[in-house]
């Protein structure tokens, strides 16, 4: 099975504010293609990357089913980050727009499902390459900004710290 089974880059990457740095924002956007077998899913489509990230890094063991969940794989926002009281994971909470596609697992292979019913399997360890290398530039952009001014509020706090070592769990 070749990478083009699947392919997510982020072709541009900013803050809200359309900075290349913003020490307030948390949340990183971007313009992403992503193409699923022969679908071309999406071309140039402004989202949430840091969420991408931590979604595509859940997908690594975890099954992903459109509307099952809080999230989209690629959501238009993500800006409240709910820490979870019992681990170190959390969810992040935006609006209903977005662009979704089914990650499901199956020995050891993943089973991908557009939402228009492209369907590719890809190895597991293929599509973890292919999730690593979106992460670790979602990951080198941020180290490449200044350090982000903490939330002062506690639970906004908690969350940021939580998204960051969920974040570490899963890739390192």
């Amino acid at each position: 099975m070749d990478k083009s089974q699947f392919i997510i880059r982020a072709l541009d990457l900013y803050w809200l504010n359309g900075e290349k740095d913003d020490v307030d924002d948390l949340c990183l956007h971007g313009d992403v293609y992503v193409q699923i077998g022969e679908e071309v899913v999406v071309d140039n489509y402004s989202c949430t990357v840091s969420s991408t990230a931590v979604y595509l890094l859940k997908s690594l063991e975890e099954d992903h089913i459109p509307d099952e969940g809080l999230n989209q794989m690629l959501p238009c926002c993500g800006f409240f980050i709910i820490p979870n009281d019992h681990d170190d994971t959390v969810e992040i909470s935006g609006c209903a727009n977005g662009i979704d596609w089914s990650v499901i697992h199956t020995d050891g292979y993943v089973k991908l499902v557009t939402e228009k019913g492209t369907e590719v399997k890809i190895e597991k360890s293929l599509y973890r390459e292919i999730v690593f290398n979106f992460v670790d530039k979602i990951e080198a952009f941020y180290r490449n900004c200044k350090e982000k001014s903490m939330p002062t509020d506690d639970f906004e706090h908690s969350g940021y710290i939580k998204f960051w070592k969920e974040w570490r769990n899963r890739r390192y």
